[in-house]
């Protein structure tokens, strides 16, 4: 009987099912009177700094090579350019919200990869060598755009911040605004410490995948700490070392240093061979003393137990290696060669997800052994006192 009446209780007493719906509409509220008090702004308005996309001004979008290039790429590396991999946005403001305003060219749909990485803005504070992790948007991963507020102080923080935005790693964005504070000041971030740009060609690593977002891909770690201006041009699947490719490149103005990092889309070493030099003369026919670094490639778990896989990456490496020198003994100095394999250290297969792509730990120890490397050739000093993170 009594539950009888506890269940009748429960039936008669409308605030039982409508609290939910009641606590939503308050939040959708409150959202939506905090968003009235929003500016939004577009990235690639002064002052803001709009870096990764180096044919931005001719095309005025969000895309790694041009809309129309000038020669024939692949369709698949076509679309994959679309992919906003690398993108940033700098600047400096005393809002206490910062929200972001997306429309992406499709929704979320890797199965091994976090939507946050794939489709998702991450935000970092502070000013070049303090830059820290704050938040990640969160959505609907149905959802092709969202709304999303990174941050929201009080008072005590108000002030002048530094703020870098990074882009989604393996979707396209075909709108992005930033939501600030109205009559919130908006500066200039500070400048770089070098002239020219980083640019990283490789595969679906160099991409990202899969890192659970995007400041954790290692060419932004990077970007982070050399705080130089980086492009990312990994093309998953599609780094194959295409001469349309190197003769693009090669048009990218102002470049300081080209990484190449894609032998693991070579689907044999005849390829690696044939492309390796032809891409590296390529580029010396515009730039003849922009360094080059070739990378080859990390171990996979498959290397343990396949010994052809690990026979193929041994003899591939000691193709890089040995192109390399041929290009120094004919009196090109500025080109290098690092040993991929290193990287990851010995317990590598616990650094990726697939027992291919790597996890953020996986990103963190490629960036930790790739740093000192890249600071040596762009003459930078080493940190004395390198953060804990970077022990990882």
């Amino acid at each position: 009987m009594a539950e009888h009446e506890q269940e009748h209780k429960h039936e008669q007493d409308p605030t039982h099912e409508q609290e939910p719906e009641q606590e939503q509409e308050q939040e959708q509220e409150q959202q939506q009177r905090q968003q009235a008090a929003i500016e939004w702004h577009s990235p690639a308005e002064k002052p803001f700094r709009l870096t990764g996309f180096p044919w931005f001004e001719q095309d005025r979008v969000y895309r790694r090579l041009p809309v129309k290039p000038d020669y024939p790429i692949r369709p698949e590396v076509d679309w994959l350019a679309n992919h906003t991999a690398g993108g940033q946005i700098a600047f400096q403001t005393d809002s206490r919200q910062i929200w972001v305003k997306v429309r992406l060219r499709a929704p979320a749909d890797m199965n091994h990869m976090p939507a946050t990485g794939q489709c998702g803005f991450d935000l970092y504070l502070g000013r070049p060598g303090e830059q820290r992790f704050y938040g990640v948007t969160k959505f609907d991963l149905k959802a092709t755009s969202y709304e999303y507020k990174l941050l929201e102080t009080g008072a005590a923080a108000a002030g002048l911040k530094a703020v870098t935005l990074n882009f989604p790693l393996y979707q396209g964005v075909e709108e992005v605004l930033i939501g600030l504070d109205a009559g919130a000041q908006v500066l200039p971030f500070p400048a770089y410490a070098y002239r020219g740009r980083l640019i990283f060609y490789g595969t679906s690593i160099t991409q990202g995948g899969c890192a659970s977002r995007p400041g954790m891909a290692y060419t932004n770690i990077l970007s982070r700490r050399l705080n130089i201006e980086t492009v990312n041009l990994g093309f998953s699947g599609n780094g194959r070392g295409d001469p349309e490719l190197a003769k693009l490149i090669a048009q990218i103005p102002n470049p300081r240093l080209l990484v190449l990092d894609y032998e693991p889309n070579c689907v044999s070493t005849e390829l690696l061979r044939e492309t390796l030099p032809q891409f590296i003369r390529i580029y010396r026919e515009a730039h003849r003393r922009v360094p080059i670094l070739v990378v080859s490639r990390i171990p996979y778990a498959h290397d343990l137990v396949h010994e052809d896989v690990l026979q193929a990456r041994e003899e591939r490496g000691e193709f890089q290696r040995q192109t390399v020198k041929m290009f120094r003994s004919s009196g090109d100095a500025n080109i290098f060669f690092y040993d991929g394999s290193t990287l990851l250290g010995d317990d590598f297969d616990e650094c990726t997800v697939d027992g291919i792509h790597p996890t953020d730990l996986g990103f963190l120890r490629i960036a930790n052994g790739l740093e000192p490397v890249l600071r040596g050739i762009l003459g930078a000093p080493i940190p004395a006192a390198p953060r804990s993170v970077r022990s990882s």
